[in-house]
């Protein structure tokens, strides 16, 4: 019974009563481009949202990521300070081998979790990977690589954010959150 109520863990597990639907299928000219807009961290700060923007502020598309991941695209957004990044190492990989990352779509949530695939050019063997999105972000920011989901996917990421956020503040509610680990309290 207590693998199944391991409420030290239960904060960064939550379950979502929706099914997750298959990858989307989309044509370009249903792809509406994102930009970065901003951070928000909610009542769970393990898992902050990077917000993205259209242009014209119509959409807005939640992405869940890692607080580190979160961290480095702040950092990597600080113009008043030496560039540095993690992903320097990646970006000179890449370019030597000569390998690109033309774009990134999002196309799948599964549970919590958001996907996206990156099409590349330049590889033998492949044009595209599909990766979960919290581990891919700051990279495509760094790259710079174009950012787009379709307006139904927004749709369904603006009602996972509001899950997550609501199922975090149930847990916050019943005192399972609040160990206090000295860092953020």
């Amino acid at each position: 019974m207590k693998e199944v109520l391991d409420f030290e863990n239960f904060k960064a597990q939550i379950v979502f009563a929706n099914e997750s639907q298959e990858e989307e299928t989309f044509h370009q000219s249903e792809l509406v481009q994102l930009f970065p807009y901003g951070l928000s961290v909610t009542t769970d700060a393990a898992r902050p949202f990077l917000l993205l923007k259209d242009e014209a502020h119509q959409y807005t598309l939640p992405v869940a990521v890692s607080a580190i991941d979160a961290g480095v695209a702040l950092s990597q957004s600080n113009r008043m300070i030496l560039e540095s990044s993690p992903h320097k190492f990646t970006a000179v990989l890449l370019n030597s081998l000569g390998i690109q990352i033309k774009q990134a779509v999002f196309v799948e949530i599964k549970g919590a979790h958001q996907y996206l695939r990156l099409y590349i050019s330049g590889h033998p063997q492949t044009n595209s990977v599909k990766l979960r999105a919290d581990e891919a972000m700051s990279l495509c920011l760094y790259l710079e690589v174009p950012l787009f989901a379709t307006k139904n996917f927004i749709g369904r990421s603006r009602v996972m954010s509001a899950e997550t956020e609501g199922a975090a503040q149930k847990l916050q509610n019943f005192g399972l959150m609040d160990k206090g680990s000295g860092y953020l309290n």
